[in-house]
């Protein structure tokens, strides 16, 4: 007999333990689960059926379906149908919901009308986390990345795409009336059978541009001139690590630098971070609980008003400044060459002159006040500082805010390198959960959704990695 394991006769009987919660480990996940969905007030999370009076055919228990979608985030199963099947055959989820099956469309239905309601719950495990004295520096890294939405590009419209497929589509008509032309003047020139393929294909081009003219009416009526087809909300987000475009949804995350939890997210469809600074730097102070923070963001963040209001609010922001003047890299002067004296309020130049206050100026709504120096022209190392004929130097009216901000940055240069750390690798681990695939809900609320179990599914694997499955049911009982 050739040594191999044997397996077990699929004949024999078989003494398996006759209780579910036996085969459930007290280290197991789903004990997490179970504890801290029936810890919360579903009704006042804004769960509609968890109040459900009687009469009718009895509901699923949102409190059931809840644990579903957790346990089916929190190991990488999102979609519906495959839940559904697991309800049936996995013996954690049966002891999770007392061996409750829902169909695929229950489950898919909690989801698109819950989504409010979930994003709260993902609200409570940080307030847990809070209560539990977790976050003992009150220090956040901010970053944006974009996740793909199932609209696909082809689907996806600006004025300058329905450009570029008109031009398309109009070169086609040409070739396709040139063919057809020859074909009149010499039936010999094409094959038999080419000609009613050829107006096949004209008639299904005249087609798209018709409906490229209604596209075009949509985009006019639209209040960013963008149009998706398959998810409304959706929109064209360029990705600058591989210099090609997504269609989809900026995911925002502030992460704490100690365990690197979430503590704040926000899905939008603006392609930029430019405007996300101070709501997510705010919404983590208060998911923290403190008076004082401090933020880390890279230079998509770098945003004079955004770091105003941070301020204002009592959080400390360090963004590094964009490198966008060229004349640092023309080998001229830039405006850190120039020295300011906030007591004369005027600029010490390198050669040691004085740029005066000429006058002050509006622009994109902020107050923008003009320095320069007469010497300019007569200055012996102009060439070095300007094409021009002055040398102009433009200062915000709180550009002081900014001048600490670079302060505090010079002070602490592994301010970078901690963001880095913090943050990058929780988005590699989210869309490791979620796949390369695009999000599978639709419309700005259902994706929030969707984004929110993913984050919490994220944040609880995190905390049982930090204080084991015991301590947070521990933690949930208090």
């Amino acid at each position: 007999m050739k040594r191999f394991v044997v397996g077990v006769d699929r004949s024999q009987a078989l003494l398996l333990p006759e209780r579910l919660d036996d085969y459930v480990h007290e280290d197991n996940p789903v004990r997490v689960i179970d504890a801290f969905v029936e810890a919360l007030d579903l009704g006042a999370l804004g769960f509609s059926s968890a109040n459900r009076d009687g009469g009718g055919r009895p509901a699923y228990h949102p409190a059931a379906l809840l644990k579903i979608y957790i346990y089916g985030y929190l190991n990488r199963i999102q979609s519906s149908r495959r839940l559904e099947r697991e309800a049936g055959r996995n013996l954690e989820l049966m002891w999770l919901t007392g061996r409750l099956a829902p169909d695929f469309k229950t489950i898919a239905d909690f989801r698109k009308s819950s989504g409010d309601a979930i994003t709260k719950v993902c609200s409570q495990f940080i307030a847990l986390c809070r209560q539990m004295k977790v976050f003992s520096h009150a220090v956040v890294a901010i970053d944006g990345s974009k996740f793909k939405a199932v609209n696909s590009r082809d689907r996806n419209f600006t004025a300058g795409k329905v450009k570029a497929r008109r031009q398309q589509l109009e070169e086609s008509v040409a070739r396709y009336l040139g063919e057809l032309d020859r074909a009149d003047r010499d039936p010999n020139l094409l094959p038999e059978g080419r000609v009613p393929h050829l107006k096949e294909k004209l008639a299904k081009v005249r087609e798209q541009m018709q409906r490229l003219d209604v596209v075009e009416e949509q985009l006019a009526e639209a209040p960013d001139h963008q149009i998706s087809l398959t998810d409304p909300d959706a929109r064209s987000m360029t990705s600058s690590g591989r210099g090609t475009g997504t269609v989809g949804y900026n995911l925002q995350i502030a992460v704490d630098a100690d365990h690197h939890l979430i503590v704040a997210h926000e899905v939008t469809n603006v392609g930029n971070d430019r405007a996300q600074l101070s709501p997510m730097a705010k919404k983590a102070r208060e998911a923290l609980g403190v008076e004082h923070m401090t933020a880390l963001a890279d230079r998509g963040y770098f945003n004079a008003p955004e770091i105003l209001a941070c301020e204002q609010a009592g959080i400390i922001p360090l963004v590094p400044k964009p490198l966008t003047s060229n004349s640092k890299a023309e080998g001229r002067f830039d405006k850190r060459d120039f020295e300011y004296d906030p007591r004369t309020d005027t600029y010490r130049c390198p050669s040691g002159e004085r740029a005066i206050h000429r006058f002050a100026s509006e622009e994109h709504g902020l107050t923008l006040h003009k320095y320069w120096s007469s010497a300019c022209p007569r200055c012996p190392i102009k060439a070095k500082c300007t094409t021009s004929n002055y040398r102009r130097i433009t200062r915000w009216e709180h550009e002081q805010v900014l001048d600490m901000m670079q302060t505090r940055l010079d002070a602490t240069p592994e301010a970078a390198i901690a963001r880095r750390q913090t943050v990058e690798h929780v988005f590699g681990t989210l869309k490791g959960w979620l796949g390369t695939t695009p999000i599978l809900s639709k419309t700005l609320p259902r994706v929030r959704a969707e984004i929110s179990l993913a984050v919490l599914a994220y944040n609880m694997k995190r905390m049982i990695k930090i204080i084991g499955a015991q301590g947070m049911i521990r933690a949930i009982a208090t």
